[in-house]
């Protein structure tokens, strides 16, 4: 099988893990959220963040290092992989548990101590969990890992909402959290027919962690960004304010599960064409269109039925989630137009250059959300997301120096034309006249009728 072959089927795996997430995430948020209400959901996801940027810091970005490292695959390597990451995952749970304390007296939610020890106690199962995983992705066997994934999704569904609904509160997604991790950990173990072992090899440790600090480096800084909620809404505004920006930010990432998988896949399938300076720049010019394209239209979906349907859904006490779910998927769009940037510039190992712009974006971002949050509540970390935006500028720029600047002008007629309806209820109702942009425009159409030739005739886009 060709490797263009594998990755169109790797994609569509997993695009459809992803479409079949959505329906049981929305519903399956839906039912917890009403059960155990805004202030617990906010607790578990204020500890639940900080549990996600500790993984990325533990993993050290060695699971990339196994995907993309060059040669035959050599079973000592994720040995190696393995014994490294059970020492940084032992370690890095012992520093958050001892740091627990500080983090109560800067985030000041009552009850937050015990929920994030319970997560953090499952640092190193994640950390590990890495090592299948990379061996399932290095031989593009996405299908694995859309399984796994999904019936892990259903496993902490299938805990969690019993217990929410007899009561149990935010430790309801906590055991739900733990079932789902135990699951899915010992599946990848058994699908990527990974037994292993203990290895200690000084110079592969080496390289392990020099690929993995400059990789690493660049998203440690950008999921600075995960922190803004529980650290500054949380101490600002307390648990409740947390849980509206996690649902604002848990339904948009379900509406973005096209923009997911490509990034998934994006690194493995831009190492193919490296060495062609030519092709990456128009690869990253249609890509970047067609993820705006599908993703706009779904969130701005999202913007019109949401006033009706989110109080009758999830309840009137979550009303607050529509002020401020325009201005965080404005933020996704952006990053959409923006993402195919990053992907190439990780391929061709420019990984500074990718750090020096999210360090840029989390300075706009952290710092407005620290000054506006506590005069503004809500509305502030609503527009620290949009100081926020000309920070893609600075990829931009790297793009071009590197490799070439692409054509804007596609993906920014979809911009416009999705962005304007989600603050029509700020505009007024011209703003809903940005929908007519992509019929005008007479390439945008074009784009669309070939996107539509090539799914229905099932061709593979080059």
């Amino acid at each position: 099988m060709s490797i263009r072959t594998q990755v169109m089927k790797g994609g569509a795996y997993l695009i459809i893990r992803q479409g079949l997430g959505i329906l049981i995430g929305l519903g399956g948020v839906l039912l917890l959220t009403r059960a155990i209400g805004p202030e617990n959901y906010g607790l578990y996801a204020a500890s639940f963040s900080l549990l996600v940027y500790l993984q990325s810091i533990a993993q050290w970005g060695i699971e990339v290092y196994l995907v993309r490292r060059e040669g035959e695959e050599q079973i000592e390597v994720y040995h190696q992989a393995f014994t490294l990451l059970l020492c940084l995952g032992c370690g890095w749970a012992l520093l958050s548990l001892l740091g627990l304390p500080l983090l109560k007296d800067w985030i000041r939610l009552e009850g937050f101590v015990p929920v994030a020890r319970a997560l953090f106690l499952g640092l190193p199962i994640l950390v590990l969990g890495r090592v299948p995983m990379s061996r399932l992705e290095r031989h593009l066997d996405y299908r694995k890992v859309a399984l796994i994934e999904f019936g892990g999704q259903i496993t902490y569904y299938t805990v969690a909402l019993p217990l929410a609904f007899q009561g149990a509160g935010v430790w309801s997604a906590v055991a739900g959290w733990w079932a789902q991790q135990t699951l899915i950990s010992c599946l990848l173990y058994w699908g990527a027919r990974y037994r292993p072992r203990f290895y200690w090899d000084p110079k592969l440790i080496q390289e392990m962690i020099r690929y993995g600090l400059s990789f690493s480096t660049s998203m440690w800084v950008w999921q600075l960004r995960d922190l803004v909620n529980p650290l500054i809404i949380g101490r600002y505004a307390g648990a409740e304010a947390v849980g509206y920006v996690a649902l604002a930010i848990r339904l948009i990432q379900t509406l973005s599960f096209v923009k997911d998988a490509t990034w998934r896949l994006s690194i493995a399938a831009l190492g193919r064409l490296q060495g062609n300076r030519t092709r990456l720049v128009k690869a990253v010019t249609e890509g970047m269109s067609l993820q705006v394209m599908a993703l706009g239209p779904l969130l701005v979906g999202f913007a019109i039925v949401a006033p009706p349907l989110l109080p009758y859904l999830f309840g009137s006490h979550w009303l607050p989630v529509l002020s401020i779910y325009p201005f965080i998927a404005l933020s996704y769009l952006t990053n959409a137009v923006f993402n195919l940037h990053s992907s190439v510039l990780y391929v061709l190992k420019k990984n500074w250059e990718v750090t020096t712009f999210h360090f840029i974006h989390i300075v706009l971002f952290a710092g407005a959300a620290s000054l506006l949050v506590p005069h503004l509540g809500l509305a502030g970390y609503g527009w620290a997301e949009v100081i926020a935006l000309p920070g893609y500028v600075v990829v931009h720029f790297w793009l071009g120096r590197n490799v070439g600047y692409p054509i804007y002008t596609q993906a920014g007629i979809w911009l416009l034309a999705t962005m304007l309806p989600l603050f029509a209820w700020k505009l007024g109702a011209w703003a809903w006249g940005g929908l007519l942009l992509p019929i005008v425009w007479t390439k945008t159409r074009q784009e669309i009728q070939q996107a539509l030739t090539v799914v229905l005739s099932r061709k593979p886009l080059s």
